[in-house]
């Protein structure tokens, strides 16, 4: 090929990828965390917004913006950027993230996954009418708490002392909630609970080191997205001390861990990508009721349980909707 029309070929083809940007609609993402950490987050989401007709890298353009759960004091500034840019719609995951982008903007659709009652939180204004500029998907992570401490109970019926891993520095709208409903649910049940705490990674040893002395007979994982981040660190160490764990996301028992109950994740995420994409085809998010996650997912791992030296109750084990052998 000559110079000439190799020179052609390039000025073509930038030609065709800026008109292609020009063409495609662009949004925001913004969370916390890291591609890494939330890569399954993204998949889901998108397949969400490509069973409405948009597809990354195709007619789809997305703007991430990221940063770690201990750096929030970020998230105004990334925020403000997505709206500097006049992105179509912004895709926020996680109250402290949901917050800093209502406060950025009041006109630029906003579509969220919050983990607390977004009307306490002052996202929406009810949820069957937003209002406004917001509308989302909320899980029952906090609601189902209780639930998870009733479980674990079943496998280890002879623990008198139940130990419940958290990170204090989250966002107390979720963080408190959560504890509450544990406190309450340990009382109906007549057990003790031991709170350990864990802020970052570097503590999780301290803590799992924590329940040996208190002989805890079980541990409850929070179910705040932190710790799905360290899904192996977390198995390994629950092993290490030989604890019975349930945990509040399915991931964390496909590393390993005993057990997880919680929210179908996939499908919650797939629908934060489908009202994205009803949003960009222009229904009003104050039009949109806020969805509120039903399916709940019972996962056991007969692996882990035969490392710990447990049976499952058959009870149990016909209410799970995956076994993991």
């Amino acid at each position: 090929m000559r110079r000439r029309e190799f020179i052609a070929g390039l000025g073509t083809a930038a030609w065709s990828l800026t008109a292609w940007a020009q063409s495609a609609t662009t949004i925001g993402y913004l969370d916390l965390g890291s591609p890494e950490t939330r890569r399954d987050v993204i998949r889901d989401v998108l397949r969400g917004l490509s069973e409405m007709g948009y597809v990354e890298r195709h007619n789809l353009v997305v703007e991430y913006r990221w940063t770690p759960e201990d750096s929030l004091s970020r998230l105004p500034d990334l925020a403000a950027d997505l709206v500097s840019r006049r992105v179509a719609a912004i895709i926020a995951l996680q109250t402290p993230v949901v917050l800093a982008a209502k406060s950025a903007t009041n006109t630029i659709p906003i579509v969220f996954e919050a983990a607390v009652d977004p009307v306490d939180a002052g996202m929406v204004a009810s949820l069957s009418r937003p209002r406004g500029n917001l509308t989302g998907v909320t899980t029952l992570v906090v609601e189902v708490t209780a639930k998870r401490l009733e479980l674990l109970h079943e496998v280890v019926p002879s623990a008198r002392t139940v130990a419940f891993l958290m990170n204090p520095l989250l966002d107390p709208l979720f963080v408190e909630p959560e504890k509450r409903q544990l406190e309450n649910a340990a009382k109906t049940l007549g057990l003790r609970l031991l709170i350990v705490n864990a802020s970052h990674a570097n503590e999780f040893e301290a803590a799992f080191a924590a329940l040996t002395p208190d002989r805890a007979g079980g541990l409850v994982v929070s179910g705040a997205s932190f710790f799905s981040g360290y899904s192996a660190q977390l198995v390994a160490l629950a092993e290490r001390y030989n604890i019975p764990a349930i945990y509040g996301r399915h991931e964390l028992a496909v590393a390993g861990g005993l057990m997880s109950y919680g929210t179908d994740l996939p499908e919650l995420y797939r629908q934060v990508g489908a009202y994205a994409g009803r949003v960009l085809k222009g229904e009003r998010p104050a039009d949109l009721p806020v969805q509120q996650a039903t399916k709940m997912q019972l996962t056991i791992n007969l692996k882990a349980a035969k490392t710990l030296g447990l049976a499952f109750p058959l009870t149990l084990l016909a209410r799970a909707d995956e076994v993991i052998e």
